[in-house]
């Protein structure tokens, strides 16, 4: 056994240089653009949350993408613990998905969360460079005479800049434990999440306080951690009381939902 740490974070995206050769348990979906970031902070092991699988196995990419760089993988199933909590996911976790290099080191679906982890402890480090990921962050459609639609496959990639447009980010719809908030991101003209395969999408309500209205898709429409896919494939599952007023509705395609968002707020 090494004497590796287990790190419990509620996002894969604000590790800090402790997490290089650690065991990090991390309530970010398991998708592909999460398994990069836990690659780049230079993890031994990472157990994220399957976001419900969703679309194309989206949820889990993560476990493939890091099995090509030797990095042991798992993802806890989302049924039982809450995604953006990590305390959640290692008090109550249970594994649904590793990856072969998990699956050497003695990990196996069914365990709890902190056995996985402690057994993630053996997995070497990774020795392998982390492949470069492909544009995070694009526009996805600017017509010059109205607001951009700025695609986002993490909410992290938000920026100052993005004030005023409509933003499809493809990360969950809950809110982290430990950041409540939308916080200092800035006043967007609307804004679009994934379900995760959950009804609690509380990003949507703390958008209302803001007056900024927000819906997420369903995770069985579109490929969590894609933005692209969150834009051309997504249904709405859910909406903020700000975007139902102006008459958004579950069942829509985002495309609609944009469209309607442009020309209710012109």
């Amino acid at each position: 056994m090494t004497d590796a740490q287990i790190i419990i974070a509620d996002t894969v995206t604000k590790l800090g240089a402790e997490a290089a050769g650690s065991v990090v348990i991390a309530a970010s979906h398991g998708g592909v653009y999460a398994g990069f970031e836990a690659a780049r902070a230079g993890v031994r092991g990472i157990i994220l949350h399957d976001a419900g699988v969703g679309l194309d196995g989206a949820g889990i990419g993560s476990l493939a993408y890091l099995e090509e760089i030797g990095i042991a993988a798992a993802t806890i199933d989302y049924q039982s613990a809450s995604i953006g909590n990590g305390e959640s996911l290692a008090k109550n976790g249970v594994i649904s998905f590793v990856n072969d290099s998990a699956a050497t080191v003695g990990c196996t679906p069914g365990q709890s969360a902190m056995a996985c982890a402690e057994a993630m402890r053996n997995a070497p480090e990774n020795a392998v460079d982390v492949p470069v990921y492909e544009e995070a962050r694009f526009i996805i459609r600017d017509s010059g005479n109205g607001p951009i639609v700025r695609g986002c496959d993490s909410v992290s990639l938000v920026r100052a800049e993005d004030e005023g447009a409509i933003v499809i980010t493809a990360s969950h719809g809950e809110l982290l434990a430990t950041s409540p908030t939308w916080g200092n991101r800035p006043k967007v003209r609307a804004a679009v999440f994934n379900d995760a395969g959950s009804s609690l999408v509380t990003r949507l309500p703390d958008l209302d306080t803001r007056d900024i209205p927000a819906a997420t898709v369903a995770a069985a429409s579109a490929r969590i951690g894609d933005a692209k896919s969150s834009y051309e494939d997504g249904v709405l599952s859910h909406v903020n009381a700000t975007a139902a007023a102006l008459g958004a509705k579950p069942g829509m395609t985002t495309i609609a939902f944009v469209d309607l968002i442009i020309e209710k707020t012109a």
